[in-house]
């Protein structure tokens, strides 16, 4: 039988309200935001983090959130057991990196703690009592996404207690890409609305404290709700445009209501992804259509109040449905949709009762083993991914996504696969030449770039090569990525939700970037290495 999965605590900080954007150095931005009206140094005031220390933004919002879902769940440095942090991140600590950027040489050991994993390390450490760190880095439903992962990794009985959730503050970066894109709304945003016009970025943070009834019980913890299911998919459709029948959103739902054992007419309510761009809607309520059909629930999007604060907005509108369910007693079922780009698109379940689920159970006797493997690190024989693209799809991809896109399918071609049922990336710095390319030119970036640059980017356009709707998730957190990649592997397989699993470690980094690290003390960085592998069930 399946374990019971309880949410015994939470914490958040969102914006309340979408305002004309202040603190960041961006004269005349024409687009409003979601802010949280707390400065850097008053937040490290709050958490007794001396004024001249060097710290993130998402740090300290993610710290601030984490601390309060502590308290909430009464989990202290005294509660014994293995606690862990899952959190989703898309840019990190990247604000301390637009800030030195321009004189990087001199400030060369910011770089060091650049990497989304670190940003997720430095959380935990606020704490104190934090024994594992793993980071998601899925865009925008990096937060849902993590806490999809602490229901697995609690129902294989890998940790005793997880903070679940997301963190992420407004950067230069983030808003200027997405101006670039035009899908930003010069007023308060309008999901689902005829004249909708586009988003409102926002930032944030917000934890779950997820653990098993039973062990929930044992420590005498409050239920508050239960994590029912939750379902993930890719649209495999685009780099930021979502299919116009929302297949991916679609199949995160019908996964989500299978995992959970709860019928679509069982869900009261939907807490939207809602953008309120022309296209994200669009897609979404076509795919809530064929969900639900005629017998639709209460749909709502809170981006209006909160902007729609990417890696953090699944885990700020998972607090926001378990807070309905607590507040309304007519809701039994809540559902919180979260779609990033490269369309990692998941859904969660939360529920009053916890009803009987006819999901597979983890079954720790699975075994699993590697059936292929390719691994690239001569940047010279990239040029042979030309076999398998259009000229035009070739200019289009950078460096590391063609290299991992050539070792995937030479992987998948060694064990006769042609579609995965699932592909997990592993990547330190993501699309870093990309990101590099920004942070150059910050006021002015490429749309191209832009879509380029987000760590998923990397497995998502593995997924649209393939026409892959299955799992997709990537992991960023140093060294230890592809250790956590190969970990969600067995994971998905002895679960049985998966027979195969592309797994992918794909770094790059530029000559300009070693020597940055060379003035912070760290050589040996290897400027490319792409590795696919596949794993399968044991027969």
């Amino acid at each position: 039988m399946r374990k019971n999965i309880v949410v015994t605590g939470y914490g958040i900080i969102s914006a309340n309200g979408i305002t004309p954007i202040e603190n960041l150095d961006l004269e005349d931005f024409p687009f409003p935001v979601g802010a949280i009206k707390l400065t850097n140094d008053e937040l490290k005031r709050n958490l007794d983090i001396p004024l001249e220390k060097q710290v993130g933004r998402t740090t300290l919002l993610g710290i601030t959130a984490l601390l309060q879902a502590a308290e909430n769940a009464n989990v202290s440095d005294k509660t014994p057991g293995r606690i862990i942090l899952i959190s989703g991140t898309t840019a990190g600590e990247m604000d301390l990196t637009e800030q030195y950027w321009q004189d990087i040489n001199n400030h060369a050991d910011v770089m060091l703690h650049h990497d989304c994993g670190s940003c997720t390390e430095h959380i935990a450490q606020g704490v104190g009592f934090i024994n594992e760190c793993t980071t998601i880095s899925t865009a925008c439903s990096s937060g849902a996404n993590a806490i999809l992962e602490a229901a697995e990794i609690l129902e294989a009985d890998n940790a005793d207690i997880v903070f679940a959730g997301g963190a992420e503050a407004l950067t230069k970066f983030h808003l200027t890409g997405f101006a670039s894109l035009m899908i930003l709304d010069r007023e308060v945003c309008r999901p689902f609305a005829d004249n909708r016009a586009g988003l409102n970025l926002g930032e944030g943070a917000a934890f779950l404290v997820m653990e098993t009834e039973q062990h929930a019980i044992s420590r005498g913890a409050k239920i508050l709700c239960y994590f029912a299911g939750g379902g993930n998919a890719c649209d495999a459709f685009h780099q930021t445009a979502s299919s116009p029948e929302g297949e991916g959103a679609y199949l995160a739902m019908n996964n989500a209501l299978i995992n959970a054992n709860v019928a679509p007419d069982a869900i009261q309510y939907v807490n939207a992804h809602g953008t309120g761009t022309v296209n994200n809607d669009a897609s979404e309520m076509a795919a809530l259509k064929r969900i639900f059909g005629e017998k639709m629930p209460i749909i709502e999007s809170t981006k209006s109040i909160t902007g729609h604060t990417t890696s953090a907005a699944g885990a700020i509108e998972a607090v926001i449905c378990i807070q309905k369910l607590q507040q309304n007693s007519k809701l039994q079922n809540v559902m919180d949709n979260s779609f990033g780009f490269g369309g990692n698109d998941t859904s969660l379940i939360f529920s009053r009762c916890q009803s009987e689920s006819n999901a597979n159970c983890y079954n720790s006797n699975i075994e699993t083993e590697i059936v292929a493997k390719y691994q690239l690190t001569n940047e010279d024989d990239i040029a042979e991914i030309k076999e398998f693209l259009k000229p035009s799809e070739y200019r289009r991809m950078g460096k590391i996504l063609r290299s991992s896109l050539l070792t995937s399918i030479k992987a998948l071609k060694q064990c006769n696969i042609t579609v995965p049922d699932a592909i997990i990336t592993a990547t330190t710095l993501g699309c870093w030449e990309n990101s590099e390319k920004i942070l150059d030119h910050l006021t002015e970036p490429q749309p191209t770039l832009f879509m380029q640059s987000t760590h998923n980017t990397i497995g998502s356009n593995t997924a649209i090569y393939l026409k892959c709707h299955g799992y997709n998730i990537t992991y960023t957190q140093g060294e230890d990525s592809f250790a956590r990649a190969m970990h969600k592997a067995e994971i998905l397989i002895k679960s049985g939700k998966c027979n195969n699993v592309l797994v992918g470690l794909h770094n790059e980094n530029t000559q300009r970037y070693r020597d940055i690290m060379h003035l912070a003390g760290r050589d040996g960085l290897q400027p490319l290495l792409s590795l696919s592998v596949v794993v399968k069930r044991k027969n």
